[in-house]
């Protein structure tokens, strides 16, 4: 395992993580939001930057996620400074979600991931299907 000059684990010498270690920053930043839902929640909340978005809304425009998963989704990305989270105090409280710059620098690398993800798909596809014909059975 890479460590510092302080010993700490994850870190590098001169202060850079080491993707390839388990304990490395870094790398559980990109655990997290490298996942599918975190990749939605950023680009429906860029499509709408600089305005908010309520938590119905958001759940609405990201077909297929779970009421709980969009607020663990977004715990994260308010944790790690990515998203801000207003509560307007009424009743029921209504709770509002707009990406802060951090986030908003985020979204072009995801919208190359995603890009990339569409334009290879095809391929991807053909190379399952051959190793699925390939199985025994």
């Amino acid at each position: 395992m890479t460590t510092s000059r302080t010993g700490e684990p994850g870190r590098r010498p001169g202060g850079r993580g080491d993707l390839l270690d388990p304990l490395c920053p870094t790398r559980q930043l990109l655990d997290r939001i490298g996942t599918k839902w975190t990749s939605m929640a950023i680009k429906v909340l860029a499509q709408e930057a600089p305005d908010e978005l309520r938590f119905a809304e958001l759940r609405r425009r990201i077909p297929g996620i779970s009421q709980k998963m969009l607020s663990v989704t977004l715990q994260s990305l308010v944790r790690d400074g990515l998203v801000t989270r207003r509560v307007e105090p009424i009743v029921p409280p209504a709770v509002h979600y707009r990406l802060t710059e951090l986030g908003l620098s985020l979204e072009r690398p995801l919208s190359a991931l995603r890009v990339w993800a569409e334009t290879h798909m095809p391929e991807i596809n053909r190379s399952n299907r051959l190793a699925d014909e390939s199985l025994p059975g």
